[in-house]
């Protein structure tokens, strides 16, 4: 006995890019708790001058809320990827937003050229949600993800 449904298989790109995703963005939210405990201290011993260091510690708190738009988007839309679910793009897109706003704010505020590692990390972090969101636009252009909702799943049940 066997279970037929109208829906395609998951083809292994599918499977990479979201498992990828959320190994990539859980390292990221890690990354993001980590910088709750961050002191001028702690990130002389990684590396960073004096300066540096006051300059990142200095920074807005609205710049932590972008990062965690970002960071939290993407294991969301990597996790909605995996599931198949047709949110999982608009979740990449405010991921993208968060990751853009943390961009503009750390040029805006001179991080790229205090801190010039964190322009090459930010860019590959931009790079990587860019991707993603690619591969969710694809993978709906494929038919590859529900249009089922939320809701719909509520009434379903």
């Amino acid at each position: 006995m066997t279970l037929e449904t109208d829906e395609p298989k998951s083809p292994i790109w599918l499977w990479l890019a979201g498992g990828l995703g959320v190994l990539w963005n859980a390292y990221g939210l890690y990354q993001f708790i980590g910088s709750f405990r961050q002191t001028k201290d702690s990130l002389m011993a990684a590396g960073m001058t004096a300066a540096q260091a006051e300059l990142y510690l200095s920074l807005p708190g609205w710049i932590s809320v972008a990062f965690a738009v970002g960071v939290i988007g993407g294991l969301a839309g990597s996790v909605a990827l995996l599931m198949r679910r047709g949110q999982a793009v608009v979740i990449f897109w405010a991921s993208m937003a968060g990751y853009i706003t943390l961009f503009s704010g750390d040029l805006y505020y001179g991080v790229f050229a205090n801190i010039p590692t964190q322009l090459v990390i930010l860019t590959i972090v931009v790079l990587i949600a860019a991707g993603l969101l690619g591969v969710s636009l694809y993978a709906r252009k494929k038919n590859l993800l529900t249009r089922q909702t939320f809701r719909n799943l509520e009434h379903s049940a």
